[in-house]
């Protein structure tokens, strides 16, 4: 993997996934014996990360319970307000921490170790302050855009309740996985707003933020479509199974 600075992986797992019709937190849906989660904390820990603290809220309970035995750390988030204020909860533990803090989902179960430390390395050769994941999908529908200008450089992303027409015929998604430098991270945190239609704090504003401000943001598409998706119903749930099976 080569010489890098510090990481830090933070796992976003504190949503409830009403979409999948059912009294189990979205992340302990299994496929093939595992919950999701654990296929997501397998990846990181292949990256090498010094820390692997995990959000957790709907059903904290029973989340740190199926996760007991490994060496994690867990961050209560006890209003649900959006992934930008599920990062902000991680702020005091991170006090003092200078490097790179990699924020995942709990459902992409798929993403292997090979695309991350990929994302990784590449945000780190950009020497960016942040980095999104994305992919260019068939159907991006209920996926933030990654807008660009016209030089191909990332403008803004674009939640799909909040996107205009255009913007939902942009086929490029946001993976939800990004990189951050850990001090512009928590600097311009506080910046976010809730001003969009689900009323949430949103982390993919801080991309937009950081630019506004002169820092560096990238994207790094991945032609692994399929590693990067959420999982979001039992359908979608049912079709990681299969792709993870035929690969074995």
């Amino acid at each position: 993997m080569g010489d890098r600075g510090d990481i830090v992986a933070l796992i976003l797992a504190a949503g409830e996934g009403t979409r999948m019709k059912s009294d189990i937190a979205k992340v302990l849906h299994r496929m093939c014996g595992l919950s999701m989660i654990e296929y997501v904390i397998r990846t990181v820990r292949a990256v090498s990360p010094s820390r692997i603290m995990v959000v957790v809220g709907h059903q904290a309970d029973s989340v740190i319970e199926e996760l007991e035995g490994e060496d994690l750390e867990f961050v209560i988030q006890r209003e649900r307000l959006g992934t930008g204020h599920a990062v902000e909860q991680a702020r005091e533990a991170l006090e003092g921490f200078r490097g790179t803090v990699v924020v995942l989902n709990g459902d992409t179960p798929l993403l292997s170790p090979e695309t991350l430390e990929s994302f990784i390395e590449y945000h780190m050769k950009r020497r960016a302050s942040a980095t999104v994941l994305s992919a260019v999908v068939d159907d991006p529908t209920g996926y933030g855009r990654i807008i660009r200008d016209g030089s191909g450089d990332l403008i803004r992303i674009v939640e799909h309740k909040d996107a205009t027409e255009p913007e939902r015929s942009v086929r490029e998604i946001n993976s939800g996985i990004f990189c951050f430098e850990s001090e512009d991270l928590f600097s311009h945190l506080k910046e976010l707003d809730r001003r969009n239609i689900q009323g949430e704090y949103y982390i993919t504003d801080i991309m937009e933020i950081l630019r506004c401000a002169g820092k560096r943001v990238s994207v790094y598409t991945s032609d692994q479509q399929n590693e990067v998706l959420g999982i979001n119903d039992k359908g979608q749930l049912e079709a990681a199974e299969r792709m993870m099976k035929e690969n074995g």
